[in-house]
């Protein structure tokens, strides 16, 4: 039915002479000739008896036309399709019944692969990349495609590292119940990493802080990414980690999330729907620093402050360590008397007095204080304040979106357990380069205040790869050439969508060559199987994987105690 509707207002349309040019109808004008409610597009509907079934009402006597479902059935791309859903839809890869994604219920289905940081980033970081739409990869899954997804992944090219160097590693090292206390940084997809470390650290993490991308329209995040989301997608994406992470946290544990005015407001929402509206605990508001140059040059209020969403895991559970700014000496308030006490205890907006000056990174630097090489990170100080409020030595502090290794630096020092979950090979190379020098004494961020001296060390573990590879593979291709022979590679080695019918395909192959570079792309990510983007620990014994003898025995001590 879907067929012939289609193809039945296609050729209706074709009467009304506005709707057509050279030939083609014109989809932008039929919308908006919709929206106006055009009295002769409304005629020309009625005329034909499906039309008027499907796309009008009656009430009553009345009958009247349902704007919204005729503007969506035409915005949908299977009507007037582009080349790439044409050839889509020619071997068989169209969503059942065609919908779009803002349409579809996520309470129902799944977003497993994201823009940004989670395995679906093209990876251009040059300037002339900054200036384009990255490849974005949104797969979306129903229920019954995803039985094997958050299974727990095996884990690869383990090594612990000290201040002497990397070490092959040969265990983990628990306490006499059995926990892990190993400080972990942890490379792959963050959302598989998270249910991979469910086993072991389920409702023993006592504090998150998270710092995940503001979704701010461009490529102007703190590491120059192209954060540019569908503001539904960041959400979803935000929902299935926030969902986990609660599970990860004890009972009297808390979570930090900061962001920008973008996506602040709808993460609250969200938040308490995860959490509990009962578990949110504060808005922080952390004043960035000085104003200077072309942020004086808007003609409204100058931003100058990001937002930190504090949550509990349960409120009468929480632990809280409140903290104090001492008073410097000769200290006076407005009325002149002498405060007395431990000081002048923390509010929730930061920065934002005489005695609180939590400087954003840049402002630090600005000021020629030695931070570091490490460009973008959030200064140590803000993780401190909040690492100190909720944890003792010992505690686990878990960060997912852990870029260069701030809270992982931070913890260390402070003597914390830390786990940390990164995918991007850059910021990986530089955390690790980070931690090492934490762990011979460096003397940057907080250092010098608590006396670090260095010492302690870390185990790195990454998630084996599977169909991962070939997201890598396909996504660092340059020419067409490169693209047909992961696809020749593809047919023989990967896992493939059920979807995929190879010898389809191939009679399509003339359409394939057509499409752009990007679009084949896009097609042969859509191809791959994405219960199969690493290796699950169900299946850490079969051949096909290859997984080592030494390998496997590690696996078994994280996973089987």
């Amino acid at each position: 039915m879907r067929t012939n509707l289609l193809d039945n207002l296609k050729n209706l349309l074709q009467k009304d002479e506005r709707l057509v040019s050279e030939g083609e109808l014109l989809k932008n004008k039929i919308i908006e000739l919709a929206i106006k409610l055009d009295k002769d597009l409304i005629e020309l509907l009625l005329s034909d008896n499906q039309m008027k079934e499907i796309f009008f009402i009656e009430v009553g006597k009345a009958t009247i036309f349902d704007k919204d479902k005729f503007i969506k059935f035409v915005s949908n791309k299977q009507f007037l399709p582009d080349s790439y859903t044409a050839f889509s839809q020619n071997i068989g890869l169209v969503h059942e019944d065609g919908r779009m994604f803002r349409e579809i219920n996520p309470n129902k289905e799944v977003v497993l692969a994201w823009p940004y940081k989670d395995c679906v980033l093209e990876g251009g970081m040059t300037k002339e990349d900054q200036k384009r739409d990255e490849i974005f990869w949104n797969e979306i899954l129903a229920p019954d495609e995803i039985s094997r997804l958050l299974d727990p992944k095996v884990f690869t090219n383990a090594k612990r590292i000290d201040k002497e160097g990397e070490h092959k590693l040969d265990g983990f090292r628990t306490d006499e119940n059995g926990n892990i206390k190993d400080n972990l940084i942890i490379k792959g997809n963050n959302l598989l990493a998270l249910h991979s470390l469910k086993k072991r650290f389920a409702g023993k993490i006592k504090l998150i802080y998270i710092d995940p991308p503001y979704n701010t329209g461009g490529a102007e995040d703190t590491f120059k990414y192209n954060d540019k989301f569908n503001h539904s997608t960041w959400l979803v994406f935000m929902k299935n980690r926030l969902e986990i992470a609660k599970d990860l946290l004890a009972k009297e544990g808390a979570i930090y999330v900061q962001l920008d005015y973008n996506e602040v407001h709808y993460c609250k929402v969200l938040m308490d729907e995860i959490f509990g509206r009962e578990n949110f605990q504060r808005e922080i508001i952390w004043r960035i620093g000085w104003i200077s140059g072309y942020k004086t040059a808007d003609k409204n209020w100058i931003r100058n402050h990001d937002t930190i969403l504090f949550y509990s895991k349960n409120k009468n559970s929480l632990e809280f360590y409140k903290k104090y700014i001492p008073y410097p000496k000769d200290y006076v308030r407005r009325d002149g008397s002498k405060p007395e006490g431990e000081g002048y205890p923390y509010e929730d907006t930061w920065n934002c007095s005489d005695l609180d000056q939590l400087h954003s990174i840049a402002i630090v630097s600005f000021t020629k204080e030695k931070v570091g090489e490490f460009k973008g990170q959030k200064n140590e100080a803000l993780i401190k304040r909040i690492v100190e409020a909720h944890t003792k030595e010992g505690d686990i502090v878990l960060d997912f979106f852990s870029g260069t290794g701030t809270t992982a630096s931070v913890s260390h020092k402070l003597k914390r357990q830390w786990i940390t979950v990164e995918q991007l090979d850059e910021q990986i190379d530089k955390q690790l380069s980070r931690l090492k020098k934490v762990l011979k004494g460096d003397q940057v961020g907080i250092s010098k205040e608590i006396g670090w001296k260095g010492g302690g060390d870390f185990v790195y573990m990454e998630l084996m790869k599977w169909n991962e590879n070939f997201v890598e593979k396909v996504k660092s291709a340059k020419t067409k050439e490169e693209l047909k022979k992961h696809w020749e590679t593809m047919k023989e080695k990967a896992f493939l969508s059920y979807k995929v019918d190879i010898k389809t395909v191939n009679e399509h192959a003339k359409d394939f060559e057509d499409l752009s570079i990007e679009d084949q792309k896009r097609f042969l990510l859509e191809c791959l199987d994405k219960n199969h983007l690493y290796v699950n620990y169900s299946e850490i014994d079969d051949e096909e994987y290859g997984v080592s003898e030494e390998d496997k025995k590690l696996n078994r001590k994280f996973y089987e105690n």
